[in-house]
């Protein structure tokens, strides 16, 4: 039985690099293009006349429409589709906009064409894709807020650390509490948030601004 292909498009001004990216991601059988755009109002042109997109390779820097404003456009009209951020500079202050935005994950141009793929089929999948850009190491420092609305006190500093490289079990170590305890917490903020993973925690605490980013 053939596996259903993952409809993409590609939003970039660049011509040469937006033909070489689907040239590429065109060798994929797991992949079908159904367009490609210079920018956002091209975006929203193209989709009227094509299939909907699963995924979005988007890039940031666009004239007419940038990435930030398609991003939002694409969430707030077809919420269904993921944006996939693409740059080619590795810039705290450009995920966190682009997160922000509606975007469930980000990848560099520089990344190679079978680590593009897997981005695309884990975004497809899961929902997000999570790297090092916007985990563990560009997560510099907590916030200092008293809490979140719906959360509980433990429940957000359960957030924080799950955004750290720690495991469960040495989170709980940290918080003082049982690996049990821990469970619970995750179990509980999954059902509040309707998040099925740690990645997706991580995103969250980015969009609710549980963390600041170093300058």
């Amino acid at each position: 039985m053939e596996t259903e292909k993952i409809n993409i498009a590609i939003v970039d001004d660049h011509t040469l690099f937006r033909n070489g990216v689907a040239a590429l991601m065109g060798e994929f059988a797991e992949l079908n293009i159904v367009f490609e755009a210079e920018n956002g109002v091209q975006l929203q042109q193209a989709l009227t006349k094509h299939a909907l997109p699963d995924v979005i390779l988007m890039d940031i820097n666009m004239p007419v429409m940038d990435g930030y404003e398609s991003t939002k456009w694409i969430k707030a009209n077809y919420p269904k589709t993921k944006v996939l951020a693409l740059s080619m500079f590795e810039d705290d202050k450009a995920v966190i906009q682009m997160i922000k935005c509606g975007a469930s994950g980000y990848v560099l141009k520089e990344s190679r064409p079978r680590d593009l793929l897997e981005a695309i089929k884990t975004i497809h999948t899961k929902g997000v894709y999570i790297n090092d850009l916007v985990s563990g190491k560009m997560l510099r420092s907590i916030t200092d807020d008293e809490g979140v609305p719906g959360l509980t006190k433990n429940e957000v500093e359960f957030i924080k650390l799950c955004c750290s490289e720690l495991t469960y079990k040495e989170i709980a170590e940290q918080m003082f509490v049982s690996p049990r305890t821990v469970d619970n917490y995750r179990e509980s903020l999954f059902e509040k948030l309707n998040i099925k993973s740690r990645t997706g925690l991580v995103l969250y605490a980015i969009q609710k601004e549980i963390f600041k980013f170093a300058p």
